[in-house]
């Protein structure tokens, strides 16, 4: 099997874009020079950081991809933010922040991301969280680029299509962090990615790459027999050497054996880490509010990264997790690939 030219890689395998920096330049060029097709992370990150990255990109002489977090209406109820903040003092306290009782109002810069990629187009573009206004995915593909939409359920799937979208990004459960699930109050259940696409499949008809719970070759070929055109990869990637994992966050990979959970503890959106202590605290009390959760744990989880301090710090990881190895990122690309 290869990969249609909706994406143009020689191998039917994605390198996923992981924002908050585990998604490296250095990363990204790697599985894309193996063969692969590698989506840089747009969000969280400032649009010039952004277009320098694209401009790097440019230099690999392979088609990629840009990512980005398309902002939602949700606004969190405030005295439960106010609670959940107060709840997590004591958290904050023992790493020496001091947290905000006022939520932040974020879009991400959404507009600037997006008059960023339609003056300066790239080959593909993919949304997570919701879907754009079709004006702008009109705008997007006048400028010859190819559109992905992010999707969890086959509404979403037939929302998309509706949109006008080129393709499909099918999300199932086991996906490491953030669900792409358009409804962050959703609970998400699991189920294997397979029967995901498979129900995606049979409602549109629609390119389809399916990312969630890839813990080897195996899966990936069982992903392509039930419909995708091409794999998504994201937590395999995160102790290669090219990551930009912190070094909390691989130790934690490499030696927990506690496996994961979907949780909202950290962000406000449902996302899936490796089970610790403040999942095991918060996450039944967490309150829907991305970004505004995301931003009051920010620097929490920074300083627990910096200290070595994996009790506190968001952990993303799919199921397979403890397949992730050191070594090259291509030696993970080649071994996906395997047998296909």
């Amino acid at each position: 099997m290869t990969t249609p030219n909706l994406l143009g890689s020689d191998l039917p395998i994605v390198a996923a874009p992981m924002a908050g920096g585990a998604t490296t330049a250095a990363l990204a060029a790697a599985a894309t020079n193996t063969g692969a097709f590698a989506f840089l992370p747009g969000g969280y990150l400032a649009p010039e950081r952004l277009a320098a990255d694209v401009a790097a990109a440019r230099a690999w002489g392979r088609p990629f991809g840009v990512n980005l977090f398309v902002p939602g209406p949700e606004r969190p109820d405030r005295e439960a933010f106010a609670a959940y903040a107060r709840r997590l003092a004591p958290e904050a306290a023992a790493l020496g922040v001091e947290l905000s009782a006022d939520p932040v109002d974020d879009d991400d810069r959404w507009p600037d991301k997006l008059a960023l990629l339609l003056d300066d187009p790239v080959p593909v573009v993919s949304f997570t969280f919701d879907l754009p206004a079709p004006a702008d995915i009109r705008a997007l593909r006048r400028a010859g680029t190819v559109v992905l939409a992010s999707v969890t359920t086959a509404d979403e799937a037939a929302a998309a299509r509706d949109g006008g979208v080129d393709g499909l990004m099918v999300q199932g459960p086991a996906a490491g962090g953030h669900s792409a699930t358009w409804d962050p109050a959703r609970r998400v259940t699991d189920a294997p990615t397979t029967s995901v696409v498979r129900a995606v499949a049979a409602a549109v008809d629609l390119p389809l790459v399916a990312a969630g719970g890839v813990d080897g070759p195996d899966a990936v070929r069982e992903l392509l027999t039930a419909g995708a055109q091409a794999v998504a990869v994201g937590t395999l990637l995160l102790r290669t050497d090219e990551s930009g994992a912190s070094a909390t966050y691989q130790a934690a990979l490499a030696a927990s054996d506690r496996g994961t959970v979907v949780t909202r503890s950290f962000t406000g959106r449902p996302a899936r880490a490796v089970r610790n202590g403040f999942v095991d605290r918060h996450d039944a009390v967490a309150p829907v509010g991305y970004p505004a959760i995301h931003h009051l744990t920010r620097e929490l989880r920074r300083r627990a990264a910096a200290s070595g301090d994996a009790d506190r710090l968001h952990l993303w990881a799919g199921t397979g997790y403890r397949h992730a190895t050191t070594g090259p990122a291509a030696d993970v690309v080649r071994r996906l690939a395997a047998g296909l």
